[in-house]
């Protein structure tokens, strides 16, 4: 497993905003709110100091975070990818063995993964269990309340 996390270019500059907005913008208003409420005096009995602090700290955690993300990018074309087989960028339409219904999921990378529409992190156990197979595979993917079992209907590219 790679330290590399896989992005197009609209999710890493999806992602750059935000931390430019992090920065530049909520950062700067929680400093004002730790100054404000440093000015009241006495700071161990003030609520709006220690909410500021700790927002402050989760704030910090935040672009941490995201600038970790940026740090390892790997950029993917998904029109370099193959068409044959599921890769990054591929919508997979898959049929669960089980119980029979389909199900269709878009391998994204980190920025862009948005699950109320199945667009999943190429990451995730579920994308890593879907990659490689080609249309009329089988594939069986362990996840934490058993092994989902699928079969690929279909491959598309966008």
């Amino acid at each position: 497993m790679s330290d590399r996390i896989p992005m197009t270019r609209t999710g890493y500059d999806k992602i750059k905003a935000e931390l430019y907005d992090l920065e530049n913008e909520k950062m700067p208003e929680i400093e004002k709110r730790i100054g404000a409420a440093r000015s009241e005096g006495d700071l161990s009995e003030n609520a709006e100091y220690h909410g500021a602090r700790e927002s402050q700290g989760l704030l910090q955690a935040k672009i941490n975070l995201l600038k970790s993300k940026l740090a390892s990018a790997e950029l993917v074309d998904p029109a370099t990818m193959p068409k044959d087989k599921v890769a990054f960028g591929a919508t997979v339409v898959v049929k669960d063995l089980d119980f029979g219904d389909t199900e269709e999921f878009t391998l994204v990378g980190a920025g862009e993964e948005d699950y109320d529409v199945g667009k999943i992190l190429v990451t995730s156990p579920l994308a890593q269990g879907l990659l490689g197979k080609k249309k009329g595979e089988k594939a069986e993917i362990e996840v934490p309340a058993g092994v989902n079992r699928f079969q690929i209907v279909d491959i598309r590219y966008e």
